[in-house]
């Protein structure tokens, strides 16, 4: 017997399996997936685990505490609502839904049933950004005045056939797919927006989804978010660069095909000039899922919000539907 909380996986793809190896303090007890080889071979991994390809059963499988959700868009929602109605913890991969209105009434049914759900917005664990989130929060840039990002990458032969490619599974193309994660950051950094400019448009690829978005972004009392997320960016893309009055945070790479993963602090001297210059380099292996897990256990431990939550997909999800409205981009169902 063992008090870690039992989890259950749903959606046992790379992601999915992504999770299974980060669940540090928990343990994996049940797994689904439409496809039973796939649900059989992550299920094999851990002992007792038991493989399901009807993710209702996964949910009732005795010992889930935690409901792990990793499948297409289209179901995400609808999968984290019944987790959360039958009363299990949920961390749930973003984007969490196609758009805001999916998500509406989830937090209220978590409410009730005193449990958490956590949106996977993991870029936010990447130890650049630990590192830049506590300069930032220890004021080493002085007041923020803007953010300008870049996140893509290139498809590969076929990419416009994938599920990606299809809105009613996806809900959109590259901006609700890359584009949530340096939304998350900016709104992290900066705080909430209220003004929402920019588009969507398809250059390349033969879908009926984007493959770049352009973002303008401002908050209620001026700071700026200038932020371009692109699947025909050719070589693989991840730029974060975080204006103050002070000084100026750049992360470029994610490791792996985005490049190593690096932060440099620049901090502007009295006199200007050249500036005072910091850099980390983080060559080892990403452990972002690791430590947002980990979080996620303390977010239940001790009944405190999780710090990427419903709340913060949901207005991530309202900027992406503007910018699919406005670009006559807004198919999903």
């Amino acid at each position: 017997m063992t008090d870690a909380p039992g989890v259950a996986i749903v959606g046992c793809g790379l992601i999915g399996r992504k999770r299974a190896a980060a669940l540090g303090a928990a343990h994996l007890v049940a797994c689904a997936d439409v496809q039973a080889a796939r649900a059989e071979a992550l299920a094999a991994t851990a002992p007792g685990c038991r493989a399901f390809t009807d993710w209702r059963a996964a949910l009732e499988a005795p010992g889930v505490a935690i409901v792990v959700i990793a499948t297409l868009h289209d179901s995400l929602a609808e999968i984290t609502r019944a987790a959360v109605v039958a009363g299990r913890h949920v961390l749930v991969e973003k984007p969490a839904a196609r758009r805001a209105s999916e998500l509406r009434g989830i937090a209220d049914d978590a409410a009730r049933q005193g449990v958490q759900v956590r949106v996977g917005f993991n870029h936010r664990r990447h130890r650049a950004f630990r590192d830049a989130k506590r300069l930032v929060d220890d004021g080493a840039l002085g007041p923020l005045m803007f953010i300008r990002a870049r996140y893509g990458h290139g498809g590969r032969v076929g990419y416009d056939r994938e599920w990606r490619a299809d809105p009613a599974l996806s809900g959109g193309g590259e901006l609700i797919d890359q584009g949530p994660h340096i939304i998350d950051l900016a709104r992290w950094m900066l705080g909430d927006f209220v003004q929402v400019d920019g588009f969507a448009a398809t250059y390349f690829w033969h879908m009926p989804v984007d493959d770049n978005a352009f973002l303008l972004l401002r908050t209620a009392d001026g700071k700026a978010a200038f932020l371009h997320a692109s699947c025909t960016e050719w070589k693989n893309t991840f730029s974060f660069e975080i204006y103050g009055r002070d000084g100026k945070i750049e992360v470029n790479g994610l490791g792996g095909s985005y490049g190593l993963e690096r932060m440099a602090f620049y901090r502007m001297l009295p006199e200007m000039g050249p500036p005072e210059t910091t850099i980390r380099e983080y060559p080892m292996a990403d452990d972002s899922w690791a430590v947002e897990f980990a979080d996620f256990l303390d977010d239940i431990r001790l009944g405190r919000r999780p710090d990427a939550g419903l709340a913060e997909a949901e207005a991530v999800l309202e900027i992406v539907g503007e910018i699919y409205r406005r670009s006559g981009y807004d198919r999903a169902a």
